[in-house]
């Protein structure tokens, strides 16, 4: 039968009209259930990846205002890459990331990526700490299947928004064979970056991250991709960590090393509740006399004290310039200090106060 639309009434067209938008809107879901997909589940947690601002050009924008299923439905043909469902987790600017976040991300990863019918995972973040989330899930997912952080450099709503080339990126990552077994990624700017190398290193530009000791793991181009070399350090199936059914973790500190530092930050953090300390220090992990002389009197009580480095390239050599036995600290080797801070918190939450600094320096080592 061939309708004559300028011929029927008007209520008539408006209801083929109706009809046609609706089935428009079905063809995507019927796509995303497409068996020989892989099936893949995005977690958001906000940030610049979901950010909008009243401006096109302009630099300020609120973190967080686009929810998951707008930010998918926003990217053209990501469905013709996955089944795809979407879950908000979490909605901040990641300056405002926790460790309360942390528990949560992980343990819904760990129970979804314990299903047959879940094929990997992709987390929307903020940029500002992503580099610490990807890290603290690749030391806690209990899986070997695809778990890839996506962000952005400019919002959702900015002239040139990279969110969703990142986003479409991060989910034929989170889609190929060859993600498997490389521990928890960072897809951005067309590069795939392993969680233990990944670093912020400019403070808006697009090329922000890069992983400047070991260079990035591979490419994704428009859904194209290609791995060069394997990720350094233990991670997920390999680690020895587990956060089932941990609610807290143990507070750790980090004192920012500079010229003439105050020398009683440490035992005034210790007074406050931390459990441990990282020194992010200048140069090799150096830090000033007085410092190091609290640490010596903080780690003879059992507090670990970690000698990381406000130099972002580079390893805090073990027995340096610092002799760590002569003040009883531990060298963070080429973890920063956020990083270092994690594995501390960490191997606290396991460990307690058994834990010597002989396996407190192996485990900043392996990881």
């Amino acid at each position: 039968m061939i309708l004559n639309i300028n011929t029927m009434r008007k209520e008539n067209r408006i209801s083929i009209l109706l009809i046609a938008m609706l089935l428009v809107a079905i063809v995507p879901f019927s796509t995303a259930q497409d068996k020989k997909l892989p099936n893949i589940v995005v977690l958001a947690t906000g940030g610049t990846i979901a950010g909008s601002g009243a401006s096109a050009t302009g630099s300020s924008y609120t973190a967080g205002k686009v929810r998951i299923g707008e930010m998918i439905d926003a990217v053209p043909n990501i469905r013709k890459l996955a089944n795809l469902t979407g879950e908000q987790t979490a909605n901040v600017g990641s300056q405002d990331m926790n460790v309360k976040v942390w528990l949560i991300l992980a343990n819904r990863i760990n129970e979804l990526l314990a299903k047959d019918d879940v094929d990997g995972i992709v987390i929307t973040h903020g940029t500002d700490t992503q580099e610490e989330t990807a890290f603290f899930l690749n030391l806690t997912v209990k899986s070997d299947k695809p778990v890839v952080m996506v962000s952005a450099m400019r919002s959702a709503s900015a002239l040139s928004a990279d969110g969703p080339l990142n986003l479409y990126n991060g989910v034929a990552v989170a889609a190929s064979p060859e993600s498997k077994g490389k521990g928890v990624v960072v897809v951005i700017n067309d590069v795939i970056l392993s969680a233990h190398s990944v670093k912020k290193m400019l403070t808006t530009p697009v090329h922000a991250f890069q992983a400047p000791e070991h260079g990035q793991l591979g490419t994704a181009n428009f859904g194209q991709v290609e791995y060069f070399h394997n990720p350094h350090g233990l991670h997920t199936t390999q680690s020895e960590f587990s956060v089932e059914g941990v609610k807290e973790l143990p507070r750790v500190d980090i004192i920012y090393g500079c010229a003439d530092v105050s020398t009683d930050l440490m035992e005034l953090m210790i007074k406050a509740g931390a459990k441990g300390i990282v020194i992010a220090g200048v140069g090799d992990g150096n830090i000033n006399t007085g410092t190091l002389e609290a640490a010596k009197r903080v780690t003879a009580k059992g507090t670990h004290v970690v000698r990381a480095s406000r130099i972002p390239i580079g390893q805090v050599l073990i027995h340096g310039e610092v002799v760590d036995t002569k003040w009883g600290t531990v060298a963070s080797d080429e973890l920063s200090p956020q990083k270092a801070r994690i594995v501390l918190m960490l191997a606290l939450q396991k460990y307690g106060n058994k834990m010597s600094r002989e396996k407190l320096q192996e485990l900043l080592i392996n990881y």
